[in-house]
């Protein structure tokens, strides 16, 4: 859907619900800022600080920091294994995976830089845009590096519907991202960076390098997960079939005849035939993808179910016992479950609804149900 703004950017919409006031506020200004060229709203769409997650824009110079979010680079890594999703149909065994894991994928940061995986050298060997970042990059960066995160960070182990395991990682770049954004958005807020002045230039070399970090740091976790489940359950994964996208960056990319800077926070690139992951929340479903390369979306689509409610109505609405009845069926460490009833299905929007809509965005080449699920609290 398209609606009409006289004096603002064209705003495309794909809505698996009325969209709520306050988020049509946030877009509509968006959509009035300077350069601002075209929005496009995905289904899962929510509220956020400054510009609200579900949100693609394009602009000729002007780089917002805003509109990409303290994550840089966050995203979804997925991978099959060589064994079948029964091989953790034992509780013994999915509590010792879930134990392994917590040792090998820490959600928080290692004991020590000793500790933690390298980070490649394309990473160590390119000082960032000041000298505050690479400090931040030498401690943050070092002790973060192939760790989980909190909030809605997980890694999954995933049955597909032929009934094969599938281990699926969602994470980005921690603190380096965070540091970047605050860095460069300091003065800024929603006021762009000129994409050919040093500062403009800065933030999307530091950017660049802020997605690299966040995609490595998925591989390390991917490579460590491997680990656990060879000596657990003797699985191996398959590097044939790999899927990583990342739904908050900045690029240039061509659309509609004109080189634009596209902006994505919380999107997935959807180009024609773009492979892509679309999780839905703990308990329920997940989707890998192939993108249409719709222009009005700016060959874009939904980065997952998003959020239903805030984390605080969350916490007030799903009691404990609640939240374990929603995830059953589903491995999880029961001794977190008043930790993690801000993250429970209910949470979330419908993610079948948030696919139904978006069918001129992307297709469904393979449905998974979660097995086990691991997250940092």
């Amino acid at each position: 859907m398209t609606e009409p703004h006289p004096t603002s950017a064209p705003v495309h919409t794909w809505l698996a619900e009325k969209m709520p006031a306050d988020v049509r506020r946030s877009i509509d200004r968006i959509a009035a800022m300077d350069d601002v060229q075209h929005v496009a709203v995905m289904p899962d769409v929510h509220l956020a600080e400054d510009v609200c997650v579900g949100t693609v824009i394009a602009t000729t110079r002007l780089i917002y920091p805003a509109a990409v979010g303290g994550d840089i680079g966050c995203g979804m890594l997925a991978a099959a294994t060589n064994v079948g999703a029964d091989a953790l149909r034992s509780r013994d065994v999915a509590m010792r995976v879930l134990s392994e894991l917590s040792r090998a994928v820490p959600s928080i940061k290692h004991r020590s830089a000793r500790d933690a995986p390298s980070m490649p050298r394309s990473l160590v060997d390119r000082c960032l845009s000041c000298p505050s970042l690479d400090a931040v990059r030498r401690r943050d960066g070092t002790l973060q590096f192939a760790t989980l995160g909190r909030g809605n960070h997980f890694l999954e182990l995933q049955s597909d519907e032929a009934g094969q395991l599938w281990i699926m990682i969602h994470s980005g770049s921690r603190a380096m991202g965070q540091a970047i954004r605050g860095h460069h958005a300091r003065e800024t807020k929603l006021s762009g960076l000129d994409a050919r002045s040093l500062e403009g230039r800065a933030y999307l070399f530091d950017s660049v390098w802020a997605r690299a970090y966040a995609k490595a740091s998925r591989r390390a976790m991917l490579d460590a997960t491997e680990r656990v489940l060879h000596d657990v359950i003797g699985a191996r994964i398959d590097e044939r079939t790999i899927i990583d996208c990342d739904h908050n960056h900045v690029a240039a990319e061509l659309h509609f005849g004109q080189e634009w800077f596209v902006h994505r926070k919380g999107a997935c690139p959807a180009g024609d035939g773009v492979p892509g992951i679309i999780p839905g929340s703990m308990g329920t479903r997940s989707f890998h993808t192939l993108g249409r390369g719709e222009p009005r979306s700016l060959c874009s689509s939904s980065h997952g179910a998003g959020r239903a409610m805030s984390r605080t109505d969350a916490k007030r609405r799903i009691s404990s016992r609640e939240f374990e009845r929603q995830m059953q069926g589903v491995w999880f460490d029961p001794r977190l479950a008043s930790q993690l009833r801000e993250e429970a299905p209910s949470a979330y929007k419908d993610v079948r609804e948030v696919m139904r809509v978006q069918r001129d965005l992307t297709r469904i080449v393979r449905e998974l149900r979660p097995v086990l699920i691991y997250k940092g609290v």
